[in-house]
């Protein structure tokens, strides 16, 4: 189901978002540490420099095996400011952490709410390409007939069946209104995108040679100014970054979205129902999943690594692909807390998620080292699955 894959994306950025955090969390905690062992420039003592170093390298170490311990294990040091300086960098650590955290929860669900709003921007913006060729097309009306037949091929666009049909959709219409959708402010810069982006492009040169364009003809020009013209220009990435603050994450989600709006209309161009794809047919049902898929994966993530790392033996932990580590933990979360989706399900999802967003051998993988953790875990009652979670476990 398309809204539960880009769920899982967004969740997945937002992990590999947290887990960056995390890490810039604990540099800082270290430097906090060095920071409390230089020397005391105002003090009139005699500093022990290379004391002060030993010191601040102790503290560290047993901050960083204290990261997740319920009970400070502090090695016996008597120094007390050591162990003092190593309890405010777990302080620091883990409040800055939960901050991080609060936060990309809350703002994962903002960014996946503004999805529908920025890829009808899209599609209105490659509508408005058309509209702007209509009015160039009856401005030209005002010349002889002579220069009407040069210029005929120059409303193609103008007449484009697959952006026609979007036009006309009521269901667009109604999205558009909805999520706030307007292009009346960029009428100038909607202009100044044809001349210079959408105009010169060499396909739509070739399409404007065409008396009478086919179906597959229209979607193919409309396909191709959406993907090398509006998701590629960088005045127009820019109208969309102002938008939203998370458009990098976003832009290849969106770009996924505004393609499928055309495809359907393409599939399905003689029958009547949706033309945009079901990104939000029962939200809350969704981000109840997206925010689990989330917090919990966060929660058992300590457990998921060591279960990962069992069977990797042969790997060092550290040396496994971020990417390929967050991707494992959620998938392993999903499998074990979501028992109405089936297991292959999942493992196909993160899978398409590995392709797309780690290494080139990830694909490979993950894929081998999910199939064997389902298993074990299934064996083990920990993968418990009803209803139509039952489905392809066999």
């Amino acid at each position: 189901m398309l809204n539960r894959r880009i769920l899982r994306v967004k969740a997945f950025q937002n992990l590999y978002a947290y887990e960056q955090c995390k890490a810039s969390n604990f540099n800082l905690a270290k430097d906090q540490i060095r920071e409390a062992f230089q020397p005391d420039l105002n003090s009139m003592e005699i500093q022990d420099k290379a004391q002060l170093k030993r010191d601040a390298a102790k503290a560290i170490e047993i901050f960083s095996n204290n990261l997740n311990k319920d009970i400070l294990e502090t090695d016996n040091v008597g120094n007390q400011k050591i162990v003092q300086e190593v309890k405010n960098a777990l302080n620091y650590f883990h409040n800055t952490n939960r901050k991080d955290f609060e936060f990309l929860s809350k703002n994962m669900i903002t960014s996946a709410e503004r999805l529908p709003q920025l890829y009808l921007f899209a599609i209105k913006m490659l509508l408005a390409f058309g509209e702007h060729v209509a009015m160039e097309g009856d401005r030209k009306r005002k010349f002889t007939q002579e220069k009407i037949k040069m210029t005929l091929g120059e409303l193609n666009l103008a007449n484009n069946k697959i952006l026609d049909k979007i036009r006309n959709s009521s269901e667009f219409k109604s999205a558009c209104i909805r999520h706030l959708v307007d292009m009346e402010d960029l009428e100038l810069e909607i202009k100044e995108w044809f001349r210079d982006y959408v105009k010169p492009l060499e396909s739509y040169q070739e399409y404007i040679k065409i008396d009478n364009p086919t179906l597959e003809q229209d979607f193919e020009i409309a396909d191709d100014i959406l993907k090398k013209i509006i998701f590629k220009i960088e005045a127009i990435l820019n109208f969309f970054s102002e938008k939203d603050l998370n458009w990098t994450e976003n832009k290849s989600i969106v770009r996924s979205l505004a393609s499928k709006v055309l495809k359907n209309v393409k599939d399905n161009f003689d029958a009547e129902g949706e033309v945009l794809p079901e990104i939000a047919l029962n939200w809350e049902e969704d981000k109840e999943f997206f925010q689990n898929i989330f917090n919990l994966t966060v929660q058992n993530d300590d457990y998921n690594k060591e279960l990962i790392a069992k069977r990797t033996q042969n790997w060092d932990i550290e040396r496994i692909a971020q990417t390929d580590k967050i991707i494992l933990s959620m998938a392993i979360t999903e499998m074990k807390n979501f028992p109405s989706i089936p297991v292959k399900v999942s493992i196909n999802e993160y899978i398409d998620i590995s392709k797309n967003y780690s290494t080139p051998k990830s694909k490979q993988f993950v894929n081998g080292l999910l199939d064997v953790l389902s298993k074990e875990l299934t064996e083990s009652g920990q993968i418990r699955k009803s209803g139509r979670g039952l489905l392809d476990n066999k």
